[in-house]
């Protein structure tokens, strides 16, 4: 049996996403040439932006294609080194403020703006990845220009109130970006209601493809690319579009409307099952992530005595696909820097793995899961355990 709990890092494209790009693939013209077939192009650019926008509750001049979330949080907070007077002014708003959880696209990119001469500091997080409020608004003042918290955690799926965080940065004058990549499509996001200026999205994420994504800016506020060389995107992301990408992320976003509301109570509940037999299956154990307020795909758990690789390569071993944390720093064997925020001990971190459902997770998956788990943390503690005592008894002699 193969079963795949890993939709945090990716997606399989949805069927009606399959199909919509195998039929775009025919239509081939650059959607900025003037003749028939570029003007195709052009019209099923611009319906596709019609229908992202209105998934989020914005207009289609708000969204930007991209490439990738990361190249648009690169983007947001890559304002602060540009001296164009279309930008957030660096002379006295040259502060950003994010916090220790976000994804690695965020943190490199704030360190190395950092090098450049960019204050940044860093909100703490509770023992559920929740962030400080209060601490927000010590750190806020007339030296901010932007606050980036991400809407959905990566790793432990706890949700922050985008919506009192905005309003408390407004206040203080600075710019709002939140990360949504893992939000969008899996709870309701609506960007009029949460206020904010800058929101991310990827399409992999939600059952699209891989290598397309859209940042939403909202009207009025400063812009200035991070891709120059050309007028795509009406000036703002230089590049011939991804046609046919765009295409199957408009569907895929289609498809979460309709979809989204019956699924969401749906992986509640596997989740539930899921949390409930890890618990009674396995001991020495700790959940990580805000016990409500977290997407209902996600479960992250820490076992002691084992590490999260030997975890996920056994699993492996019985066709069973999970993560020990984000796709994009698997291949580091540092503790997740998630986990480590929280509180957990580095050891602890080492010894965690994240489970994320998605639409065609089903209770089978989950029962064979819980069948198998509970053998292979017993293998691997077993073999940890005889490990050392050898190494104890060589010792003695």
């Amino acid at each position: 049996m193969k079963v795949y709990f890993d939709h945090n890092a990716t997606t399989p494209l949805h069927p009606e996403v399959k199909r919509e790009m195998i039929a775009g693939m025919e239509m081939f013209g650059n959607p900025s040439s003037m003749h028939a077939y570029g003007r195709e192009a052009r019209a099923n650019v611009e319906h596709a932006r019609c229908q992202v926008a209105n998934f989020i509750g914005a207009k289609e001049s708000e969204i930007i294609f991209v490439g990738s979330g990361s190249e648009a949080n690169n983007t947001v907070l890559s304002l602060f080194v540009c001296s164009s007077s279309q930008c957030i002014p660096g002379s006295r708003r040259s502060t950003i403020i994010t916090t220790k959880i976000e994804h690695p696209c965020v943190l490199e990119t704030a360190e190395c703006l950092a090098h450049r001469g960019v204050k940044v500091k860093y909100l703490d997080v509770d023992r559920y990845g929740k962030i400080d409020l209060d601490q927000l608004a010590t750190l806020l003042n007339d030296k901010v220009g932007i606050v980036s918290v991400m809407m959905a955690n990566n790793e432990i799926g706890t949700l922050q109130d985008i919506e009192a965080i905005t309003k408390m940065v407004h206040e203080s004058g600075a710019y709002m970006h939140t990360d949504a990549v893992q939000a969008v499509g899996k709870v309701p996001v609506d960007v009029r209601e949460l206020g904010v200026d800058f929101l991310t999205i990827s399409a992999h994420k939600i059952y699209g493809p891989k290598g397309v994504g859209a940042l939403f800016v909202k009207q009025g506020t400063p812009y200035c690319p991070l891709i120059r060389g050309g007028h795509q995107e009406r000036g703002r992301r230089a590049g011939t579009e991804n046609t046919l990408g765009i295409l199957g992320m408009a569907r895929a976003v289609e498809m979460r409307m309709f979809e989204m509301p019956e699924e969401e109570e749906r992986l509640l509940a596997l989740k539930q099952v899921l949390r409930k037999g890890i618990e009674e299956k396995i001991d020495d154990i700790s959940i990580n992530g805000h016990p409500t307020d977290s997407l209902a795909s996600t479960l992250n758990v820490s076992f002691a005595g084992v590490e999260g690789e030997a975890i996920l390569l056994y699993l492996d071993l019985e066709g069973i696909a999970v993560s020990t944390g984000s796709a994009c720093a698997s291949g580091s064997l540092d503790p997740s820097h998630v986990l480590l925020a929280t509180g957990v001990d580095a050891e602890r971190a080492h010894g965690s793995i994240r489970f994320s459902m998605g639409r065609e997770t089903t209770m089978q998956e989950v029962e064979y899961l819980l069948e198998v788990l509970p053998r292979v943390i017993k293998q691997i503690r077993n073999m940890s355990t005889a490990y050392i005592k050898g190494g104890l008894h060589a010792a003695s002699r």
